[in-house]
């Protein structure tokens, strides 16, 4: 589909065009299956999400919240959070949705940064927004002193609302996400983003009507977005949303009990998975299962493929532009690789100088415009905005900060972050093929690869190790490990330092913090 483009009509409000159409022409149709880990269970139509959407948005609009205006939505996995979310748009206003964990200070700082107006969060989160200023609507699933309770408050409106006709251009959604450096920044999606998001869930998940989609991905990350709420809805199709602590076992256990069709995990997840018993789960729905947001080891891809017989296939994006590569469904996929560019999508390999590279050279990923997947910017920051751009003959780009490179057929290979290629007596190594070799020795449960510090070769490549079950740390495995990466992988990009460790740095998604490791061995 190289000739596909985007059809993009002037307005668009998930709220009224998805949400509220499905619920008119089928109102019956399931739309959520939320459950918990004490066995908790509900079940929500097109219709109910409807009507209680148009609730929230009616209070809100009674309250003085106006089109345009932010609401920080910092609510776990709850059905709360999807309402929160559709009824914010409906009325034209622009959520920010934050993960639970976050302090005080950092909810003070998201909503000064954007000046939000209103806030839904629990019952046990109302203390972090004590010392945050302008809030002229607080709002609390269970209510507390000074806070409306979310369900009563919603009990005494309407439960019709005549949504907001918002631009496509308009702000619809603000991403909060963590920068290599610096603080936060807002990653503020139009209205285009929202309606874009059915492509994944097209072409990546092969949504449709009868599909029962779950992903674990927590409510304050976009991933939500695009596998939870704005992408599986947008195909009419319902979702599980489980409230409960990691458990592998129990995972395979939801996926067999519901009936789930398509389940997206992070990689992490899946390293887990793929050791447990499979004996007597029924994954007989299950059909396919995806993940992004981390590279999975080919040889995790391999086991799950192996003990499951369902394909695994992975796909990259950004907070900032959506979904970008993937391993559609239909079409071939390659070891390792992280896909081709979806439908509507053109990337590119960029060198230092900002030019487009040939196949097989690594350089820095970049989405070339216009692509109506990109966000409207960073909130507040246009110079940082801006820092984001670049331009080559004609063209322009809105470079990741990814390094990749591409083969003769475009299948793209993610090979770190631009600040985590490691420098080693004249070698550029990238941390991910290390890793990849190590996660295929039987004793490696998870690691992690960066550059240390080094008088006579700049860096040397350091591993971090965490082991499976009945290893224990000594230096013969220490050995063992570097001579398996010399054979896997080539000889100069062994660790030549290994240190083994109870648990690595992960950001709340779950995402792999290299840089806290490199900080701790600059130190």
């Amino acid at each position: 589909m190289t000739n596909f483009e985007w059809q993009l009509t002037d307005t668009f409000n998930f709220g009224r065009d998805v949400v509220d159409a499905i619920a008119h022409s089928e109102p019956g149709k399931l739309a959520l299956i939320w459950c918990d880990q004490s066995g908790r269970e509900q079940r929500f139509t097109f219709g109910d999400i409807s009507r209680r959407s148009s609730q929230l948005a009616a209070f809100l609009t009674a309250e003085g919240i106006r089109r345009g205006d932010r609401v920080l939505v910092m609510l776990p996995r709850l059905p709360h959070w999807q309402i929160a979310m559709v009824g914010c748009l409906k009325l034209g206003a622009v959520p920010i949705p934050c993960i639970e964990m976050l302090t005080a200070r950092d909810v003070r700082y998201r909503v000064g940064k954007a000046q939000a107006v209103a806030a839904i969060t629990t019952t046990t989160s109302t203390d972090k927004f004590a010392d945050s200023t302008g809030l002229r609507v607080r709002m609390a699933v269970g209510g507390a002193p000074g806070w409306q309770d979310f369900d009563r408050a919603l009990d005494a409106q309407p439960t019709d609302f005549v949504c907001a006709d918002t631009g496509i251009e308009d702000a619809a959604v603000i991403y909060f996400t963590s920068g290599s450096t610096g603080l936060p920044k807002g990653v503020t999606h139009a209205s285009r983003a929202l309606y874009c998001w059915r492509g994944s869930a097209r072409d990546w998940l092969d949504l449709g009507r009868d599909d029962l989609m779950w992903c674990t991905a927590d409510t304050g990350w976009s991933k939500a977005g695009t596998s939870i709420l704005f992408g599986p809805w947008s195909q009419g199709a319902a979702v599980l949303f489980y409230d409960g602590r990691f458990d592998a076992a129990e995972r395979l256990r939801l996926i067999a009990h519901y009936g789930v069709t398509v389940f997206c995990g992070a990689a992490t997840e899946f390293r887990h998975l793929v050791n447990e018993d499979l004996q007597g789960v029924d994954l007989g729905r299950l059909r396919l299962a995806v993940s992004a947001g981390e590279s999975v080891n080919p040889e995790i891809t391999r086991r799950w493929q192996e003990l499951t017989g369902i394909a695994l296939r992975e796909a990259y994006g950004q907070t900032e532009t959506l979904m970008t590569v993937g391993n559609a469904v239909g079409q071939p996929t390659r070891e390792g690789s992280m896909g081709r560019p979806l439908c509507g999508c053109r990337v590119a390999v960029l060198d230092p100088e900002g030019r487009p590279m040939p196949p097989g050279e690594r350089g820095q990923l970049a989405l070339a415009l216009p692509n109506p997947q990109l966000m409207l910017g960073y909130w507040a920051e246009p110079e940082r905005t801006a820092r984001a751009f670049s331009s080559h003959e004609g063209v322009k780009y809105f470079l990741t900060g990814d390094l990749a490179h591409m083969d003769e057929e475009g299948y793209l290979y993610y090979d770190g972050r631009v600040d985590d290629i490691i420098g080693s007596a004249g070698y550029r190594i990238g941390p991910i093929e290390v890793e990849n070799a190590l996660q295929e020795h039987p004793a490696v449960t998870e690691c992690a690869v960066i550059g240390s510090p080094d008088a006579e070769r700049g860096e040397i490549v350091k591993a971090f190790v965490v082991l499976r079950n009945g290893f224990a740390p000594s230096e013969a495995l220490k050995l063992e490990l570097q001579e398996h990466v010399k054979q896997a992988t080539a000889p100069y990009k062994y660790p030549r330092a290994i240190e083994f460790t109870t648990e690595l740095p992960k950001s709340a998604a779950g995402k792999l913090l290299r840089r806290v490791l490199r900080d701790a061995e600059d130190r």
